[in-house]
């Protein structure tokens, strides 16, 4: 198996700490998203939708999508269970994964988007031709990621994670979500400190630093 990564990004993050809880290791190949590799011929042979990540397998299929390819993993290596181990915990494990990439993540990828100077002609993924910019989108993503914060931190203070008594993806990707956030100065507000308490130990994680 291969992993198309990009270091700095981070959907291929959320992938590399899923790997690193499970104690698993792929051979990685960067795509320097920074330099639009991602656009190149080479590359688009790989992913036509011209993002990252990709997991090649030693058959040829490849699979996109950060939560895709945990999926696969999670199915090749099923324990430590970060996906849930019964209906109703991979249900409700699904659930809070779902909220943590649309209400966190994405609300922190429009900020992003909309203020670097490095995405000037990229608002959105993937997009040979370029998408410009909409600064009205930062104040948005900055409001809706409050928002996220004040739902998870009502979720935190009755769980020790994100979907309940155990450590799952949807912690894994509200973490990232909330670091990515922080590139365009998205910081976690003082009225958190369940969220506050909860980062505290997720950075404190190995898989953190994946």
């Amino acid at each position: 198996m291969k992993l198309y990564d990009f270091s700095l990004a981070p959907n291929p993050r959320r992938v590399r700490m899923f790997l690193a809880e499970k104690g698993i290791e792929i051979p990685t190949q960067q795509v320097d998203i920074r330099d639009r590799e991602q656009f190149g011929e080479a590359f688009l042979a790989i992913n036509p939708h011209s993002v990252v990540p990709v997991l090649e397998l030693d058959d040829g299929t490849r699979i996109g999508e950060s939560v895709a390819i945990c999926r696969y993993i999670e199915e090749q290596h099923p324990e430590p269970a970060l996906m849930g181990s019964d209906a109703k915990e991979k249900a409700v494990i699904e659930m809070w994964n779902r909220r943590a990439e649309f209400e966190g993540f994405g609300a922190a990828a429009e900020a992003v988007r909309n203020s670097l100077p490095l995405f000037e002609d990229r608002g959105a993924p993937g997009v040979p031709g370029g998408v410009p910019q909409i600064p009205a989108l930062v104040g948005r993503g900055q409001q809706s990621m409050g928002r996220f914060f004040d739902k998870l931190d009502k979720q935190l203070a009755e769980n020790g994670y994100v979907a309940g008594d155990a450590f799952s993806i949807a912690d894994i990707t509200a973490f990232v979500a909330i670091e990515f956030g922080k590139r365009a100065e998205i910081e976690m507000p003082d009225s958190c400190p369940n969220v506050a308490r909860w980062h505290e130990e997720m950075t404190a994680r190995p898989s953190a630093s994946a």
